[in-house]
């Protein structure tokens, strides 16, 4: 089959593309990626890919843009709906998956709007707009939150259950704020550190691009060595070293730490669209597997509270909640359709 993956913006949505395009590739699918020259999404694909071919289209968010600037985003997006409409024809794709977030729209109307077949993954907890817009038409709507969905679970890569393990013991701590870095969790980090070092657990810290310097110097003044990261693409190797995470509450990371069975303490992005990064942490605590504050608290005096409790209860739980090959599943899906269509 000749498929689409469309969406992006945010690492978030773009490791479901990832994942995608491992579980297509090995059933011997051909694959596109439409995306957009804003976010995130050239880091990921543009030199280092498996996909056939991939596009970036010079788009933008709607939501958070005012007068003006919605009709600019507006019409971007038009103009890239109807160049995503010729490079569907042109590679001849029978399906599309959207993956969500604002690289998502073009490529998904188009897909629409020529009567091919559009799935999507719901990677939140809260159904993004676009995705609400676009879930009556779906072939398929798939959200690990939702038990209607037909595939259950959420696709993460492999290497996340290949690495799993049970955390017995707290001899190593990594703080993530995702791609971009989170200032909150860099200065809990930089609090938190010298407490840190003298019960010899090992610290590794992703603080994201913009505030690197800051934190690499902030450490350095307080003569604490750790490993710090501005952005790696190699944070399965480094979650799979970890016994227990400070991280937001991105679906995609909540996932993995899932999937590899490495407890958190998660602190949600405050000013995330619907709030959706707390309802994604509300499963895990519903379900007694990790932590989550709000921004707001004595994030110093929990994290210290909680070095204290055991882990391997909450391990365990996370193990089981990882659901192996999601993004097979969605593939097959896709396969099956066609096959008795």
């Amino acid at each position: 089959m000749r498929l689409c993956i469309t969406g992006g913006g945010t690492g978030g949505h773009l490791m479901i593309a990832q994942a995608l395009l491992e579980a297509a590739k090995k059933e011997g699918h051909e694959l596109i990626f439409i995306g957009s020259t804003h976010g995130q999404d050239r880091k990921y694909f543009e030199n280092n890919s498996d996909f056939a071919h991939v596009y970036f289209l010079p788009t933008t968010g709607v939501v958070n843009q005012k007068g003006l600037g919605k009709f600019k985003a507006l019409l971007k997006i038009l103009k890239a709906f109807f160049i995503s409409r010729k490079l569907l024809k042109k590679h001849q794709i029978e399906a599309t998956y959207s993956v969500g977030g604002f690289s998502a729209a073009p490529a998904a109307f188009a897909t629409l709007s020529k009567k091919i077949p559009l799935y999507i993954h719901e990677q939140n907890a809260v159904t993004g707009r676009l995705n609400a817009i676009l879930k009556p038409y779906a072939k398929s709507f798939i959200s690990a939150y939702d038990t209607n969905s037909s595939v259950q679970g959420y696709p993460v890569k492999e290497v996340f259950y290949k690495n799993a393990r049970v955390r017995k013991t707290l001899e190593c701590i990594i703080f993530l704020g995702g791609s971009h870095g989170a200032r909150a969790i860099n200065d809990l980090a930089l609090s938190v550190a010298p407490e840190l070092v003298k019960r010899k657990i090992t610290i590794i810290h992703q603080a994201g691009e913009a505030d690197f310097e800051r934190v690499k110097s902030a450490y350095k003044a307080q003569d604490i060595d750790v490993e710090l990261y501005a952005f790696t693409h190699e944070l399965d190797k480094l979650i799979s070293r970890a016994d227990l995470a400070v991280s937001r509450a991105g679906a995609s990371t909540l996932w993995e730490l899932t999937a590899n069975g490495c407890p958190a303490l998660f602190i949600p992005y405050p000013y995330a669209a619907g709030d959706h990064q707390f309802h994604n942490a509300t499963f895990i605590l519903k379900n007694k597997m990790g932590w989550c504050q709000r921004e707001k608290s004595d994030l110093k005096q929990q994290l210290l509270a909680i070095l204290k409790e055991p882990l391997k209860e909450k391990s365990k739980k996370l193990l089981s909640y990882g659901t192996i090959n999601v993004a097979s599943q969605m593939i097959q899906e896709v396969q099956k359709d066609f096959t008795h269509a």
